[in-house]
């Protein structure tokens, strides 16, 4: 969060291929680093916090970087299924990443961390394979104002606010239904681990199913208003997953829940890319990366301490009308979305 909006300077100014094989480098070598100190015994609290300190600074640089790369490595009528086949990835790693890395915890921390950096190999590998069609010109304006200019971009794009909002309110409104997906595992069906990992599984197979959906359909005239429709239709299925009692019902609810979440998340980023230059994305995807990221552990801070007042069926719920009205808002109200 802290050197996000810089990290989005230097994506636009320096070859992002190289920003991003030096992120990898630096988040590698951390991984590296934490497997010796587990391994020794020495490891200790402040060594942690430090290094998971040093990947987030790192990320900062290599999250815009990475963003803004994928756009020059496709055709523009293939962006939108480029996007979505970068969440499936996501997903499947989602779902894959926890079963490896419990496989590798029963041996010791330190395989887990091993595991983690040699992970690293194989996008090293890739990044020094692909071939950008578009590279960032030098400049000689300052950090400050390059970072003025992309904000000021921004401002005059209405439509990219607008967009922007809603990445932040459907992280903020929409994501703590992950974030809680224990709670109602353990609190609301009175189960356990397992019963939580099926949840999970079935909020990551949706997932995979609503963004190969979405790459399916690609680009196409109307996206604004699919987005919005189908924002109104995840609002309505998280309030009926938050207030369904019946276990099979709630399986089938977060699966559909979880392919919309990432069907809006993936159309959202494709539009936000569609309409931003080459030479100003690493700056746009900076910020949209702020408004994503940071609605998350804002909900998740805000739902926590209602969770504790209310219960957590009742404040997903509202959450879940609270997105169904933002989505009607944009597509009856403000409209500039809806037009895309």
């Amino acid at each position: 969060m802290l050197f996000s909006l810089v990290g989005g300077v230097f994506a636009d100014r320096t070859e992002r291929q190289k920003l991003l094989l030096g992120s990898q480098y630096i988040q590698m070598a951390s991984a590296f680093l934490l497997a010796i100190l587990f391994a020794t015994g020495v490891i200790r609290i402040w060594h942690i916090l430090t290094l998971s300190f040093v990947v987030g600074c790192a990320q900062s640089f290599g999250g815009p970087a990475y963003q803004a790369l994928i756009p020059t490595l496709v055709k523009t009528e293939d962006l939108p299924n480029a996007i979505a086949l970068n969440s499936i990835q996501f997903n499947v790693a989602r779902i894959l990443g926890p079963t490896f890395g419990g496989i590798a915890l029963a041996l010791g921390a330190s395989w887990c961390f091993s595991l983690n950096g040699v992970s690293f190999v194989a996008v090293i590998i890739s990044l020094l394979i692909i071939r950008p069609h578009f590279v960032p010109t030098k400049t000689t304006d300052s950090v400050l104002s390059s970072m003025k200019g992309g904000i000021q971009f921004i401002r005059k794009q209405g439509t990219m606010e607008a967009l922007i909002v809603l990445a932040f309110s459907m992280t903020l409104l929409a994501f703590p239904l992950i974030v809680f997906l224990p709670v109602f595992a353990k609190d609301v069906f009175k189960g356990d681990a397992s019963l939580y990992t099926v949840f999970l599984v079935c909020s990551g197979v949706g997932s995979i199913c609503g963004a190969l959906t979405v790459a399916a359909l690609g680009k196409h005239k109307h996206m604004g208003r699919s987005v919005l429709l189908m924002l109104v239709a995840l609002g309505g299925f998280i309030s009926a997953f938050a207030l369904s009692r019946r276990f099979v019902l709630s399986c089938f609810l977060i699966l559909v829940a979880g392919g919309l979440l990432l069907a809006v998340f993936t159309s959202i980023g494709s539009l936000v890319q569609l309409i931003t230059p080459d030479n100003m994305r690493g700056r746009v995807m900076s910020v949209y990366n702020v408004a994503f990221r940071g609605g998350m552990p804002v909900g998740s801070l805000v739902v926590g301490a209602l969770v504790k007042q209310f219960s957590a069926p009742k404040v997903i719920a509202w959450n879940g009308v609270l997105l169904a009205i933002l989505g009607l808002y944009f597509l009856l109200v403000h409209r500039k979305v809806a037009t895309l």
